[in-house]
């Protein structure tokens, strides 16, 4: 199996809707390596921001998969709006920064040439993510499957995980969701 993930990033300290608190990582992060294991997942296709996706790559390290990172512009302008604009119980940055050399190093990081200040930059990576798991699942002669970390409920119509879910079922891609606030099910 190869699996595209997409999922919330970890609440703003100011957050009016609790999505992703930080007493959930430990359970989030849990529920990911389950999943990988599950599905016997080979490797993994994800952006990097605070939250799901560097937890699953860091279940997707642990595990010793191959983990190919898609980011919409910039690694620097990705890790400034998307990485370190949120606190945890530990620096997301470094962990950004680790994933991204390793990434480069060997070969899987792929960096769109996005406009940071467009919205649709992060729907066109949604895209670009599912596109990445159906080419390595069809270079391995593989199944592609997507994961979808969340709340299941959107926000708004500009929705970026709602939209990752939507691209994947449009697509005939699996989907297996993982809940934040509740038990994995």
């Amino acid at each position: 199996m190869i699996a595209a993930l997409a999922g919330r990033r970890l609440d703003a300290l100011d957050a009016e809707t609790v999505r992703f608190p930080a007493n959930r990582i430990a359970s989030v992060e849990g529920a990911i390596y389950r999943q990988l294991q599950v599905d016997r997942v080979r490797a993994i296709a994800c952006a990097a921001a605070s939250g799901a996706d560097l937890l699953a790559l860091r279940a997707a390290q642990e595990l010793g998969l191959r983990r190919r990172i898609v980011l919409p512009f910039s690694v620097d302008a990705f890790r400034e709006g998307s990485v370190v604009d949120r606190a945890g119980p530990f620096e997301w940055g470094p962990l950004f920064d680790r994933f991204v050399r390793e990434a480069r190093a060997s070969g899987d990081l792929v960096t769109l040439d996005l406009d940071p200040l467009d919205p649709a930059a992060f729907e066109q990576a949604n895209c670009a993510i599912l596109d990445e798991v159906l080419t390595l699942a069809a270079q391995a002669s593989d199944v592609a499957m997507a994961i979808v970390v969340w709340d299941a409920e959107r926000r708004s119509s500009r929705d970026f995980t709602g939209h990752f879910a939507d691209e994947a079922q449009r697509r005939r891609i699996p989907i297996a969701s993982i809940p934040i606030l509740g038990p994995p099910g």
